[in-house]
């Protein structure tokens, strides 16, 4: 296993109380099909597999096969895992009904994060929910804290609204949680605001 996955992995129970708001936020049925883009070690499945919410079809995508290892153990034997990019999404259009991205944006420049949030958009039905995941506070000190942690760590502060809105994704929730990581949960719906 590369140190970089057993790192990540050890780091995972900061991530837990998150993972948990988003699994809520995701409302996922059993007709739901979901996506987990930049799945790492599988911390939103293993949470996903431990709530009443388990929709048959299930996949999380890396782009690192050590950490992917690590997701695969102990899900449901019709959830699968596989290497992608979430820049170049290897689905069709409007396959998803829900797609998840914890902890992925906030550690991607612009352009790449604009490009794996198009490929998002791309993947996801109309009126498909997202669900994505990064570093964010609403208090002030935390957010002064995180502007001082050098960004090869990765721990950028990303509130992700405006961006998930120029693709198409209108948001409608969004949860603060200071346990562990001190996260923004955002919760959006693919297609335009109803009126």
């Amino acid at each position: 296993m590369e140190l970089v996955s057993r790192v990540y992995h050890w780091q995972l129970p900061l991530e837990r109380a998150a993972l948990a708001a988003a699994v809520e936020l995701a409302a996922v049925g059993p007709e739901d099909r979901l996506l987990d883009v930049a799945t790492g070690t599988g911390g939103l499945l293993h949470e996903l597999a431990r709530s009443g919410g388990r929709p048959d079809e299930v996949v999380g995508i890396d782009s690192s096969a050590s950490m992917l290892a690590i997701a695969a153990t102990g899900l449901p034997a019709a959830w699968r895992t596989t290497m992608a990019d979430a820049q170049l999404l290897p689905f069709p259009d409007a396959r998803f009904d829900v797609v998840t991205a914890c902890y992925l944006l906030h550690l991607l420049q612009p352009r790449a994060r604009a490009n794996a949030i198009d490929e998002i958009a791309r993947v996801l039905r109309p009126d498909g929910r997202v669900v994505i995941v990064t570093v964010e506070s609403r208090r002030a000190a935390t957010r002064a804290a995180l502007a001082r942690v050098p960004r090869r760590s990765g721990l950028r502060r990303l509130d992700p609204t405006r961006e998930l809105a120029a693709a198409g994704l209108r948001p409608t929730r969004a949860r603060f949680v200071s346990a562990g990581w001190p996260s923004l949960c955002v919760l959006a719906v693919n297609g335009p605001e109803l009126r």
